[in-house]
């Protein structure tokens, strides 16, 4: 996805004063869109159970063995319960700084990229409200980890928010996986734009271990980490067109405002010239003197003689004798 983070041909350096709005609309959105889509829990139970049918056709099964190994090893589950409940809100917005202030021509590109996966993320759980295997009934296999070890951490038996607040998540919003999805978001941006080793190789540990650790804390089916990946593709896809039409947005409120509301559209200067630079660069004549000035009276060296000049006298001042003071065109016009 190299579109999705190389530095777009034209722009300004992102200001954060307008950059924090946006995400925090962006993320509001996220966050209401969440819980008005919850869906009924039938249907998100048999979405749940379909997407385990189709698994099993696949012959893949990564979640059960996965899932009893962190159930029956608590130095295995206790530290991927905080890993999920946890990193999705602290490595994303950590990468999103870095991307800001020490990757500035790739950061409207890496934003816009993450925005747009974010709200396709959103209509998947619009349009298919997906229960998790830790919700499913026992008899599936699935042991909820972080009910199992909520004694641990501060999340309550319901869901990964904390204790008494699990009824303000969805927690029928499992396809796709956006655990997934903006770690693979991160991993992308730390190996292409990290220079030290160990940055880009946790750029390739971290989505990878949260692939694994979505499934064995049975918050997540592995085709709800195939799809929290295939949102982010097609996010990818739509950062040139979604660039594109921000450019347009600001150029037409650059030249519909001015004063404060221009700088949110074109820059500190509302996308406008200085009037005094104006100024200056119209009314002020051309230097060509470049600071050499003649005494009145004083001839430039070599310069030709006028209709004055006695007839004869040529460039140089070698009219006749070349040793004849008079006849040179450096002596004093008295000697002449």
């Amino acid at each position: 996805m190299p579109h999705a983070t190389a530095p777009p041909a034209t722009g300004h350096r992102p200001r954060w004063w307008t950059e924090l709005p946006l995400i925090a609309v962006v993320y509001a959105l996220y966050s209401a869109g969440r819980l008005l889509v919850r869906g009924d829990e039938s249907t998100a139970v048999d979405h749940g159970l379909g997407i385990l049918r189709l698994e099993q056709a696949l012959h893949l099964n990564a979640e059960h063995p996965l899932n009893r190994l962190f159930t029956s090893t608590p130095s295995l589950g206790i530290p991927a319960d905080f890993a999920y409940a946890s990193l999705h809100y602290l490595v994303t917005p950590a990468v999103l700084i870095w991307m800001f202030r020490r990757r500035p021509a790739a950061y409207r590109a890496a934003r816009a990229w993450l925005m747009n996966s974010t709200l396709l993320g959103l209509a998947g759980f619009s349009l298919m409200p997906t229960c998790p295997p830790r919700l499913l009934d026992a008899s599936h296999g699935f042991v909820d980890t972080m009910a199992q070890y909520s004694g641990y951490g501060w999340w309550g038996a319901g869901a990964s928010a904390p204790r008494g607040l699990s009824g303000l998540t969805n927690q029928y919003a499992a396809m796709p996986s956006l655990h997934v999805g903006w770690s693979l978001w991160c991993g992308v941006l730390l190996w292409r734009h990290g220079r030290h080793p160990l940055v880009r190789a946790a750029g390739v540990a971290y989505p990878l271990i949260t692939t694994i650790v979505v499934m064995g804390t049975a918050n997540h089916y592995f085709l709800d980490a195939v799809a929290g990946a295939a949102v982010m593709g097609a996010g990818a896809l739509l950062v040139r067109p979604v660039v594109r039409l921000a450019d347009r947005v600001k150029a037409w409120g650059g030249a519909r405002f001015t004063g404060p509301a221009a700088v949110l559209f074109a820059g500190r200067d509302g996308g406008r010239r200085s009037p005094v630079v104006e100024s200056v660069s119209v009314t002020a004549p051309p230097n060509v003197s470049t600071g050499c000035k003649t005494s009145p009276g004083e001839r430039i060296p070599g310069q030709r003689t006028t209709s004055a000049d006695p007839p004869g006298t040529a460039v140089g001042g070698t009219a006749g004798d070349a040793d004849d003071p008079a006849a040179s065109d450096d002596a004093p016009a008295a000697a002449r």
